[in-house]
C-alpha cells in the first residue's frame, strides 16, 4: 500500500495491478475500511480508496460536505489515478450512496454497493433527523466527542462494540488505530462531527436525488447486503422489503445477501471481505473478469 495526496485529500493505493477499483468508505470511517477487502483481490487489481473530507487525513479539508460534494471528490480522484471506463466503483454504507451519485455521472464497468446505496423511505413529518442519525449510528457517533488515554483504550472501545464483539480481526485493529489523532492522554477520532451530521442529513433528506441517480447508472449494479445491522441486530440496515422495492424499480440492480455478517464485519471478516473482493474483481457468477 502507498499513500498519495490530491489537493489535501489523502488516498491510498492497495496493490500494484493495472486494473482499478475506486472505493468509498462510510460516514464515520476512513480509507482503511478497505484494507481487508483489498488483501483478497487478485494480483492484477489495485484498489484506490480516499479519506473523504472531514475524515482520516483529509479531516482538515473544509466543507460544505454532503454526498454530492463527496461524489465530486471521488470523481476527481478517479480521474487523477487514470480510472477509465473499465474501472470498478464501490462504496460501503454511506460510501455506497456516494458511489451511486458518482456512478450516475461517468462510465464504470460495474458498480458494487456494500450494505448501502438504497434510498430510505422519507422521514415522517416533524421527525428529528439529527436524533435519528444519533440513534442509528450509536457508538460510532458517540466516540466523536470522546478522548482516550492510549491507543489500546480506543481499540478496547471498538472491541466492545456490538458489531465487533467476538469478531475482532487484525484488519479491524489497523482500521481503528489509523483513526486516532491528538496528544498522548487525549487521543480522539480524526472524524469531524460536523461532517457526519451534515452528511447524515443530506442522505436522509434527499433520498429522491439518490433514487434518481441509482436509476441513471448505466453499468451493472450489484448490491451486497449484510443480514445483520450496525449494532448486530437481527434486521440489517437494508431490509428485504427495501431491497425488493428497489430491485423492482431498477432493472440493472442485482441484490445478494452475504450470510454470516453484519454491517461492519462484511468489510472485516475474512470470509465476507473475500466475497466482496470477488464481486469487485468480477470472479463471482454473473460477472465478467
Amino acid at each position: 500500500m502507498r499513500y498519495d495526496d490530491l489537493d489535501g485529500m489523502r488516498f491510498a493505493v492497495f496493490g500494484t495491478g493495472p486494473r482499478l477499483i475506486v472505493a468509498v468508505h462510510g460516514i464515520t470511517a476512513s480509507l482503511m475500511a478497505w484494507n481487508a477487502v483489498a488483501a483478497h483481490l487478485p494480483p492484477e487489481w489495485s484498489l484506490v480508496a480516499m479519506d473523504l473530507r472531514g475524515r482520516g487525513h483529509s479531516a482538515d479539508l473544509p466543507g460544505p460536505y454532503g454526498l454530492a460534494r463527496h461524489a465530486e471528490d471521488v470523481l476527481r480522484v478517479a480521474e487523477h489515478v487514470g480510472a477509465d471506463p473499465g474501472a470498478v466503483l464501490t462504496g460501503h454504507s454511506m460510501g455506497a450512496y456516494v458511489a451511486v451519485l458518482a456512478g450516475a455521472r461517468r462510465a464504470f464497468e460495474r458498480v458494487v454497493l456494500v450494505d448501502g446505496g438504497l434510498p430510505f423511505p422519507p422521514l415522517p413529518p416533524g421527525a428529528d433527523v439529527d436524533a435519528e442519525i444519533e440513534a442509528t449510528l450509536g457508538p460510532a457517533i458517540a466516540r466523536l466527542d470522546m478522548t482516550f488515554a492510549a491507543p489500546e483504550e480506543y481499540v478496547a472501545f471498538f472491541q466492545a462494540h456490538p458489531a465487533f464483539a467476538g469478531r475482532w480481526t487484525p484488519a479491524a485493529e489497523e482500521y481503528v488505530r489509523y483513526d486516532l489523532t491528538g496528544p498522548d492522554g487525549a487521543l480522539r477520532s480524526r472524524v469531524a462531527g460536523t461532517a457526519v451530521r451534515e452528511d447524515g442529513r443530506w442522505m436522509r433528506l434527499r433520498s429522491a436525488e439518490i433514487g434518481t441517480a441509482l436509476g441513471a447508472i448505466e453499468a451493472p449494479v450489484t448490491l451486497l447486503r449484510a443480514p445483520r445491522g450496525l449494532l448486530d441486530q437481527e434486521v440489517g440496515m437494508l431490509p428485504d422489503a427495501l431491497a425488493a422495492h428497489w430491485t423492482g424499480r431498477v432493472p440493472g440492480l442485482r441484490d445478494e445477501l452475504v450470510p454470516g455478517c453484519n454491517h461492519y464485519t462484511i468489510m472485516f471478516d475474512p470470509r465476507c471481505a473475500a466475497l466482496v473482493a470477488d464481486h469487485l474483481s468480477g470472479v463471482r457468477p454473473g460477472r465478467t473478469p
